[in-house]
């Protein structure tokens, strides 16, 4: 058995509905969920949109390889209404790198390993610079370390909320 740990997120339709149903056929299709974070209401993230995204955090068990749970993710995303052509129309339509969605379904973490192929890059490979990532990890998982940087999940966020501190924001203020 190996330990996933997936990302679901989304901000179009019944998100909340659809997070749910994710979380189901995750447990039907991966391997049982073992432990999975309250839903986070957070803005887009390197794209505008209108619509504030969802996210959730789940632990798995899982017996399928790292491209075998990669596959049952793509299955999950298209039977909860994934469309990624009308996306890369959007995406092409304004420029911009992501677009609003039904559902995604990243791989966090495969237990420990470290995986760099065309299709699968785990850990994944911006954990570290999304606070709404963080933030459900950190409530499931808070010492949970990240195989090549060390860092815990919390000493992670820790380090993205200093670096996307203002300097207006300190309380040490000069008057």
């Amino acid at each position: 058995m190996a330990r996933v740990i997936l990302l679901t997120g989304g901000n179009l339709g019944d998100v909340k509905s659809r997070l749910q149903c994710a979380q189901q056929q995750i447990n039907e299709q991966i391997g049982p969920v073992l432990r999975c974070s309250h839903r986070y209401e957070s803005r887009p993230w390197g794209f505008d949109a209108e619509t504030l995204f969802s996210n959730q955090v789940l632990e798995a068990d899982t017996d399928l390889s790292p491209d075998e749970v990669l596959d049952a993710v793509g299955r999950i995303e298209v039977a909860l209404g994934r469309d990624r052509a009308a996306e890369q129309a959007e995406r092409e339509r304004t420029g911009a790198r992501y677009a609003s969605r039904t559902i995604d379904i990243d791989v966090l973490f495969y237990d420990d390993r470290v995986i760099d192929t065309p299709r699968l890059c785990v850990p994944h490979p911006r954990i570290g610079e999304r606070e709404f990532v963080l933030v459900p990890l950190c409530e499931v998982m808070r010492e949970r370390r990240h195989p090549l940087t060390g860092l815990t999940a919390a000493e992670m966020l820790e380090a993205l909320r200093q670096k996307n501190r203002k300097p207006c924001d300190d309380e040490s203020r000069l008057s």
